[in-house]
């Protein structure tokens, strides 16, 4: 682990911020999808026949999931990139923890809509079904990820922990997308990426889901950039008050 950072390095992160003209720009584009989004989610888009007016929820829960399924890809991704490469980069696991606890607040999203799109097609808030409790299961695996990240010890240590741990979460993804057909699921089968190639939804919901899509990608990328930079930072300040510690130490040992 580095511990010579020079102090004016911390002061000049602190002035700057995480926020660059790209990540800007990035937030602008993300805000004018989200507004687009609701204006075809709740207005240009036709009701369903079947669900009628509940059917917006849709626009909502699935790009929700769709990116809580792509942060927890990202996060595999960068783990093994940190536990294979030669340099085992603390970048890498950055990355990797900043995505998961994006992951985290995508999968809550997606629980809540479902719950509440149950609660209209089926009745209930929750049942013990299939793809309900294996999406619980990789929720909770999530939060103890993220539970693995906070443990003591240095920051390699960190980093090596949590990306054997992440590598085991993202596994529960095939079973959570495979659950409905392999087990009678209430949740309906994919209507989009149907691996028959049957995309049985009207056009203009289509639409409006893949605006949905790209609108939540673009929010998912804006906060990993700067929660990735913010974790950065606090390595840094980790890493100065370490040096301090050592500073100390050593005028003790002087001094006696």
């Amino acid at each position: 682990m580095t511990t010579t950072t020079p102090a004016t390095d911390t002061t000049a992160s602190r002035t700057r911020g995480t926020g660059t003209t790209a990540t800007r720009a990035l937030g602008i584009a993300t805000i004018v999808m989200l507004a687009w989004l609701v204006a075809f989610g709740l207005g240009f888009s036709p009701a369903d026949r079947d669900q009628d007016e509940a059917v917006r929820i849709m626009y909502v829960h699935v790009p929700t999931v769709w990116v809580a399924y792509v942060a927890l890809g990202v996060t595999a991704l960068c783990s093994a990139l940190y536990l294979f490469t030669k340099k085992h980069s603390l970048g890498f696991d950055r990355w990797a923890g900043a995505s998961a606890e994006i992951a985290v607040v995508f999968m809550a999203l997606t629980l809540v809509s479902g719950m509440l799109w149950g609660k209209i097609t089926w009745g209930v808030y929750w049942a013990w079904d299939a793809r309900l409790t294996s999406f619980a299961l990789l929720f909770i695996s999530t939060i103890g990820y993220l539970a693995v990240r906070s443990l003591g010890g240095s920051h390699q240590q960190r980093a090596k922990r949590s990306a054997i741990v992440g590598l085991l979460v993202v596994l529960e993804i095939p079973l959570v997308h495979w659950s409905v057909r392999l087990w009678n699921s209430l949740h309906q089968e994919p209507s989009v990426l149907d691996t028959d190639g049957d995309v049985s939804i009207d056009g203009l919901m289509l639409f409006s889901l893949f605006v949905g899509v790209i609108a939540f990608t673009l929010l998912y990328v804006w906060l990993l950039l700067h929660r990735t930079r913010s974790m950065a930072m606090a390595d840094l300040l980790d890493d100065v008050g370490l040096d301090q510690a050592l500073a100390d130490r050593r005028a003790e040992g002087a001094s006696s």
